[in-house]
């Protein structure tokens, strides 16, 4: 789907030609009928009386208007949204409305419309944490293109002619103040956009995306938008001392890199610096990972995925606050020159580390890129995304991003970017009791602490190349692929932490983190 054939409106939606049109019924309190538009009372009345249908979310009546009707859509689709009325969550309100707006992508789907008229419900219909139709809209918009994302790119002798292609054009009409509605459709299509982004780079196969790639993509944005690009070649850092990411390199025959995008605007006072975690396959080098389910290690650069995705959102929106996105760049293969357990490596700040295990390869890469990209952009704060550990699904399973933090305030930040995207975070702890897991005999530190509390000590070996500069560590290992089912969320790689860094940057307050 093109950007440009998402529009908004304010004509009445009833005579519009389209293939699906699309009315919302709220759940009412006391059993009573839903609220909805009076263009489908009476199909809504007859189907609430019947005990068929009560607004709850997903429930569906799909009719089919006369030929002599008002209505000139082909199909007409009434989706209970649920009790978004009494949500006072503003997180949770957004994300049933966008479950409702992943629906629709369903729908859409099992119809083969070309095209959807969405008739958004008023603002006042919705909870009361949502007072304004930007927030109604925005949710719904980013639902209905996230849940119309497909990749199919290497379907060939698979795909027959009828197959369905997605949506072709979405039109939001709204009887609300329609520059606060555009608005709203605006920012959803540059986070869907930047989201739907990031899962394009995840499926594809390690053999289809490189370090070369990551560098190739993020030269093509800046050009495209304006965002400042570098990218350090293999020499380069050789020259700077690298040693986490070349020694996961060693055994790789294409060569590492580290991709910068930057947005520095002259009136700044802030810089948000944001590094992911871009291992575009992981075998496990000479710790070989099991052949069960090593398919999926392609999506082992999802972090990556997500801090270059958000910033083509940044480099669209245009914000006050400096955002900078570092993507160190390799695969972690057991080639004949590969990295041993118990070798030491140097990082570029200089502390050295013995590699226990070379399947602990993330935390070697990201500690290089922290470690130079603080002292080269003296950030006001600084953000890692990363498939990081098997342990935080052990411990959160797929419906939370571990969160790992030396400042509260930069945790209250993330908290409220992650609820506000659908993406929630939690709070793990760290302290020097989970740093003596990491000593180590023969170096500075280990990479591994042993299995007890593992993604703690994995962040606990990152907090030794941020110093004081307030931190966040996102491990998304659990969320970035197999994430909570939900209707705006396909099978495979989610897209997570791309949004919720999205909603950081547009919700940045100057002083904010100390």
């Amino acid at each position: 789907m093109k950007k440009d054939n998402i529009t908004t409106a304010t004509k009445a939606a009833e005579t519009i030609k389209t293939d699906l049109l699309v009315y919302f019924a709220v759940e009412a309190k006391d059993n009573k009928m839903p609220v909805c538009d009076a263009a489908v009372q009476s199909q809504v009345k007859n189907a609430f009386e019947l005990k068929d249908f009560s607004g709850k979310a997903a429930e569906q009546i799909l009719f089919y208007p006369p030929a002599r009707s008002k209505i000139a859509a082909a199909r007409v689709l009434v989706l209970g949204t649920g009790p978004v009325n009494k949500e006072k969550n503003k997180g949770l309100a957004l994300d049933m409305l966008r479950e409702a707006g992943g629906q629709v992508a369903k729908v859409c789907t099992s119809v083969k419309a070309k095209d959807v008229v969405i008739c958004l419900p008023p603002s006042k219909h919705v909870s009361p944490a949502l007072p304004d139709p930007e927030a109604v809209a925005g949710a719904v918009a980013e639902g209905i293109i996230l849940g119309d994302y497909r990749f199919e790119k290497y379907k060939e002798s698979t795909k027959k002619k009828n197959d369905y292609p997605g949506l072709g054009a979405i039109q939001f009409v709204c009887k609300d103040d329609l520059k606060l509605v555009r608005q709203g459709v605006e920012k959803a299509k540059n986070a869907a956009f930047a989201a739907c982004a990031a899962r394009d780079m995840a499926n594809e196969p390690g053999n289809h995306w490189t370090s070369a790639d990551f560098a190739a993509y993020a030269k093509h944005l800046a050009a495209e938008t304006g965002l400042g690009y570098r990218c350090l070649e293999k020499k380069d850092m050789e020259q700077l001392g690298m040693g986490g990411i070349l020694g996961v390199n060693q055994g790789s025959y294409v060569p590492a890199r580290m991709v910068v995008l930057e947005y520095l605007p002259e009136n700044r006072t802030e810089t948000i610096l944001l590094v992911g975690k871009g291992l575009t396959f992981d075998s496990g080098g000479i710790s070989i990972k099991p052949a069960a389910g090593m398919e999926d290690m392609k999506y082992d650069m999802c972090g990556g995925a997500a801090v270059m995705c958000a910033m083509q959102a940044v480099a669209l929106e245009k914000p006050d606050v400096g955002v900078v996105a570092i993507v160190p760049a390799t695969d972690n293969m057991s080639g004949a020159n590969a990295i041993h357990p118990g070798d030491i490596v140097r990082h570029y700040n200089g502390v050295t580390s013995e590699v226990i295990n070379t399947d602990a390869e993330g935390r070697l890469i990201l500690a290089d890129a922290l470690a130079w990209g603080i002292e080269n952009f003296k950030p006001t704060c600084v953000l890692d995304a990363a498939t990081l550990t098997g342990a935080v699904i052990i411990g959160l399973g797929h419906h939370y991003t571990g969160l790992v933090s030396n400042n509260d305030a930069l945790v209250k930040a993330v908290e409220t970017a992650g609820s506000l995207a659908g993406e929630p975070v939690w709070r793990l702890p760290l302290n020097k009791n989970y740093e003596k897991q990491i000593e180590s005999d023969v170096a500075d530190i280990k990479n591994t602490g042993g299995k007890p509390a593992g993604t703690i000590t994995a962040a606990a070996y990152l907090s030794n190349f941020v110093g004081k500069t307030p931190w966040a560590h996102l491990d998304i290992a659990g969320t970035a692929w197999d994430f909570t089912k939900k209707a705006y969320i396909p099978k495979g790689p989610s897209g997570t932490a791309t949004r919720t860094f999205i909603n950081l940057v547009r919700n940045w307050k100057t002083g904010k983190v100390k």
